[in-house]
């Protein structure tokens, strides 16, 4: 290998050599364009992801839930973590929580395969409880890889906790809903969980608020307006 390496630094002298005895000072370089690197993928996120064990959160999982939805959504929706149900089938936001989000996209004419939905961490908590610190920082790049894959035009962030990764602040969800914000050029729009709503029917009305400016971002009406 060291002799073929040899050689070849010796023909390459004997060339440059040559060319300058000829005249030759420069030598033009191609500009032809190299073919683009293929733009990342929700499917090459998902095979980086692979059978993940980076955190302990595996050892009690039953399913992996990595997301669902239209891979070029104008809206994504961000959870905080898979619960129980969401464990079981693989599928985020399937629960009781789910099926009112599923009620609220349709009240915006949508439906779920017209949207993305994704939590911040991938694999269930013990207890339903909230994602630690750790979890959640294990899990986001490929959170973030999710969005870069998708380009949404509009995210709505469900929660504390996705709101407060994606903003970088420190703010609970009662101060900074109700406007938009932004993430790498992305409007964000920050509202309660449904689980909360669960609890506490009468937020409704301020989810909707949130809503519709979300709609008016992506040109939407309600259905049968």
């Amino acid at each position: 290998m060291e002799a073929e390496l040899r050689k070849l630094i010796e023909e390459t002298r004997k060339n440059v050599a040559y060319l300058q005895e000829v005249g030759v000072e420069s030598v033009p370089v191609s500009r032809r364009k190299t073919k683009p690197v293929d733009k990342l993928s929700l499917e090459d996120v998902r095979r980086e992801l692979g059978d993940c064990t980076r955190c302990h959160l595996h050892q009690s999982r039953t399913n992996l839930v990595f997301g669902v939805g239209n891979p070029h959504a104008d809206l994504m929706f961000i959870g905080e973590a898979p619960g129980r149900d969401e464990d079981l089938q693989g599928e985020p936001f399937v629960g009781r929580a789910g099926q009112l989000l599923t009620d609220i996209i349709r009240a915006m004419g949508l439906s779920r395969e017209d949207v993305y939905i994704a939590n911040i961490i991938k694999c269930r908590p013990p207890d339903n409880r909230n994602p630690s610190r750790d979890e959640a920082e294990t899990c986001q790049p490929f959170l973030y890889k999710q969005i870069a894959a998708i380009k949404p035009k509009v995210i709505c962030t469900l929660g504390n906790i996705p709101a407060q990764t994606l903003l970088n602040t420190k703010q609970g969800i009662t101060r900074i809903r109700g406007k938009m914000h932004d993430y790498k050029g992305i409007k964000v729009m920050p509202t309660f969980h449904p689980a909360y709503l669960l609890r506490s029917p009468g937020e409704k009305s301020k989810v909707w608020e949130d809503m519709k400016q979300v709609m008016k971002e992506l040109g939407l009406k309600p259905p049968g307006r």
